[in-house]
């Protein structure tokens, strides 16, 4: 495995692909000026003018406002518009539809009116957010609600202190109910190992087959004969991911996504062009992992999927500081043995 870094993917290295995990961060580290890849909580905006508004961010099923899902922080080296550059995607997760998906681009030069030139420090702020004032330096955490040391935890997010039961009922009425369930995760990046499981060499496989005498052999043959496209592909999938099973997230720009079904795989002619005219390409996609953390078995109807391919402008085309629109695809996983 190798070492993991913070959120930015490698994007100009073609064929690379790298894999995001999840993992516990201090709030800090998820603000905006951090350039984070994350998942749930509030999208860390990039650019702070031209955000997309409510109308952009409704479902285009359902017509409800759409929930933050992720976001992926891809730079592209060597163009100078994209030295900061952010995939936001949003999904529905409203019953009984839990469909509708949306996925935004913005990207920034290195001198912009919102950011230091110089890379973000790797030291907490002196004022780091209500995480550090509601833990003692001793680790001891305190009550949400009157400071006080707070041995009891919220059972349902596990991030939450209290004193007492009366102050958790207190705090839940007061906003915590409408917290509670945004969870929050630091995408960290690794490079995915080019490790192959073992395979038997075609010259073994042969000397064992003849040495099962030749009616299995026949059976043998016939299942593999029968052996359908959604078998093979579903079988690809569990060996790729196999290797590393924790992945959230693969991401390489212009490389072939790998699908978890054979059905509902798109053409070419499914992908819409970006609107300045040039093709749009596969960037990234979410694994079915990712439903795991969101913790979407409490939503009644759950959001679900086998994967949410991410396809943005083969061109990059400059935006100024505004966001775009770009294309996911949804493959939703099929019944298979």
């Amino acid at each position: 495995m190798a070492a993991a870094a913070r959120g930015s993917v490698a994007a100009s290295r073609p064929g690379r692909v790298e894999l995001g995990f999840a993992e516990a961060s201090p709030a800090w580290r998820l603000r905006s000026e951090q350039f984070p890849s994350k998942v749930g909580g509030r999208p860390a905006w990039l650019s702070a003018a031209g955000l997309p508004g409510p109308a952009a961010l409704a479902c285009p099923r359902c017509g409800r406002p759409l929930a933050f899902l992720l976001q992926v922080y891809a730079p592209l080296p060597g163009r100078a518009d994209a030295f900061h550059r952010s995939l936001f995607l949003f999904c529905c997760r409203e019953p009984p539809c839990c469909g509708g998906l949306r996925v935004f681009r913005n990207q920034l030069p290195r001198k912009n009116e919102f950011y230091s030139y110089e890379p973000p420090s790797e030291e907490p702020p002196s004022e780091a957010g209500e995480s550090l004032h509601l833990q003692l330096k001793s680790g001891a955490h305190l009550c949400r609600v009157c400071g006080c040391l707070g041995p009891k935890t919220c059972s349902r997010c596990h991030q939450a202190h209290y004193c007492s039961k009366e102050h958790q009922t207190l705090d839940w009425r007061l906003g915590h109910k409408q917290t509670c369930t945004q969870l929050e995760f630091e995408i960290i990046i690794e490079t995915e190992d080019e490790i192959l499981p073992e395979v038997v060499d075609k010259d073994d496989d042969s000397e064992i087959i003849g040495s099962m005498g030749e009616a299995l052999e026949e059976e043998l043959d016939s299942m593999a004969r029968h052996e359908s496209l959604e078998d093979q592909v579903f079988q690809k999938f569990k060996t790729q991911i196999a290797l590393e099973p924790e992945q959230i997230l693969r991401y390489g720009r212009n490389i072939q996504p790998i699908w978890i079904s054979g059905e509902n795989v798109p053409q070419k002619k499914d992908i819409p062009n970006c609107p300045c005219g040039a093709k749009r390409v596969f960037e990234f996609q979410v694994m079915p992992q990712l439903l795991n953390h969101l913790k979407a078995d409490r939503l009644g109807k759950s959001v679900d999927w086998g994967v949410l391919a991410v396809f943005t402008c083969a061109e990059n085309c400059s935006l100024g500081t505004g966001y775009t629109e770009e294309f996911v695809w949804k493959q939703d996983i099929v019944n298979t043995p």
